[in-house]
């Protein structure tokens, strides 16, 4: 069984949100996501200062498997990417909750709206078991 963070807001495409204060949203795939791609050996970013809406794709992830799009479940502006994945693409792997972020999004509005529209952990669980 996967791990779901009782402290994180999910998309279905399997993205987790975690305000991170101020109007900062910062952005993943779930331990499902990454169990399902196998190892990941790739990850395209996106540019940082662009514009992203909520549901659209952002990037994506290539693992040995497969290539899958990254969807942002929050609309935008990209002010952060973890250039780390550029080198160690595994830590979406390793740690996808930790190390292996992979943007952060600056919202208009509230932080608590935005997320809020986001699937619970317990929705989630129910969503990716």
């Amino acid at each position: 069984m996967s791990e779901v963070r009782d402290n994180l807001y999910y998309s279905e495409e399997h993205e987790w949100a975690l305000p991170a204060g101020g109007q900062i949203v910062r952005i993943g795939i779930t331990d499902y996501a990454q169990c399902q791609l196998g190892d990941i050996v790739f990850v395209e970013l996106p540019e940082l200062g662009s514009t992203v809406v909520g549901g659209d794709s952002v990037g994506s992830i290539e693992s040995v498997k497969t290539v899958s799009e990254l969807y942002t479940p929050v609309s935008g502006k990209v002010v952060r990417v973890n250039d780390t994945l550029i080198d160690a693409p595994e830590a979406v792997n390793s740690d996808p909750y930790e190390a292996g972020w992979i943007l952060e999004v600056e919202i208009e509005g509230s932080v608590e709206e935005a997320v809020g529209k986001l699937l619970t952990p317990e929705r989630y669980r129910a969503v990716s078991d």
